[in-house]
């Protein structure tokens, strides 16, 4: 187990961006009669928001950034880290950190890099960018997460399409001796990378022309060499087996009663394995909110996603005792156990 204690970091807000455009499931046209209305039950996902051409992952977080350094009042040569967290990269090189660096006109002497992680990536960026500022040598940072799925996968994937949503989100944290700490439970299994996995596009397999072509994989299954692809039931499998051992072992290890938490925040992937989760480990259904919804699958998203449409109100006057748990891609996931106070959290907003 890869436990963290993190002293003297304080989330201070959050904020998250979507574009403008939707995407409803029951009007996706490779569907037959009946069937969106299936995948709507069993998901609980029934709309989303998809990216118009030229818009990218790095511009919904960066209008998520701007609308959240203004509402705290900092001044941008304050912020000292920079951290993105995304598979939706702007480039293969630089790092789209350091373009948001520029963009958002922060100083020269801030850290910014990449974390190429993708449902699990929420819970591990807020892991090392706490981590990094625990010392107190860096007061104020950023941590922007966010994909934009639809630009990897295929239209024409029955498994896939239906479910995932673009979204981008920001994270303002703030070192202060004496705040409560932050506790992380953090682990992989790369035994089964294959299970959600973009074969084609990296080094080990380069983007050929095989792999630009549209094949039909299995029935109702139509896409390219790099379109992402998953083994849905290894994937179901693995999630209501493991966040919930970690959860439990966090809290073990940290003496937590989870009996007193207020929200159990999970990523987002559907309802019903979710709900699995939440009774495994004996949490009430009103204790863990939701924003998969209106908004999809929005993989490392979905957690401050769900702050901001879930509870956000309520955090912005209450002090909250959350558990966060991410998991998917690599495979990976993490928990953390993290008390909120009175944290600004903005309402949604919207690009177009």
């Amino acid at each position: 187990m890869a436990f963290l204690k993190v002293k003297n970091v304080s989330i201070r807000g959050v904020a998250c961006a979507v574009p403008k455009d939707v995407k409803e499931i029951k009007d996706l046209p490779f569907f037959a009669p009946g069937e969106a209305e299936k995948v709507i039950a069993l998901t609980h996902v029934e709309r989303s928001r998809i990216v118009p051409k030229g818009m990218c992952c790095s511009d919904l977080c960066q209008a998520a950034a701007e609308k959240l350094l203004d509402s705290l009042g900092w001044e941008r040569e304050t912020v000292e880290a920079l951290i993105f967290v995304s598979l939706s990269r702007d480039y293969i090189t630089p790092a789209t950190a350091n373009i948001l660096q520029e963009k958002l006109h922060l100083p020269k002497s801030c850290m910014a890099f990449d974390i190429p992680l993708a449902c699990s990536g929420y819970v591990y960026g807020l892991s090392v960018i706490s981590s990094l500022m625990s010392s107190g040598n860096i007061k104020r940072a950023l941590l922007l997460v966010g994909e934009t799925t639809s630009v990897l996968q295929s239209p024409l994937d029955k498994t896939l399409w239906p479910l995932h949503g673009d979204a981008g989100s920001a994270t303002a944290l703030e070192y202060k001796e004496g705040v409560a700490p932050m506790f992380f439970d953090l682990m992989s299994d790369g035994s089964g990378a294959g299970a959600i996995m973009h074969e084609y596009g990296g080094t080990r397999n380069p983007m050929n022309e095989d792999s630009l072509r549209m094949r039909e994989r299995e029935d109702g299954i139509i896409r390219k060499g790099y379109h992402g692809y998953m083994d849905g039931m290894s994937v179901f499998s693995f999630s209501v087996k493991e966040p919930p051992a970690a959860i439990k072992a966090l809290c073990e290890h940290n003496g937590i009663n989870l009996d007193t938490i207020d929200y159990l925040l999970l990523h987002q992937a559907n309802k019903y394995m979710d709900e699995k989760i939440g009774k495994k480990l004996k949490i009430p259904s009103e204790k863990i909110p939701y924003s998969l919804m209106q908004y999809g699958n929005t993989s490392s998203t979905s957690i401050p996603m769900t702050i901001v449409v879930g509870i956000g109100d309520k955090l912005s006057q209450e002090q909250a005792d959350v558990i966060m748990c991410g998991f998917g891609a690599g495979l990976s996931w993490a928990a953390a156990y993290i008390k909120l106070n009175h944290i600004v959290s903005l309402p949604l907003i919207e690009l177009g």
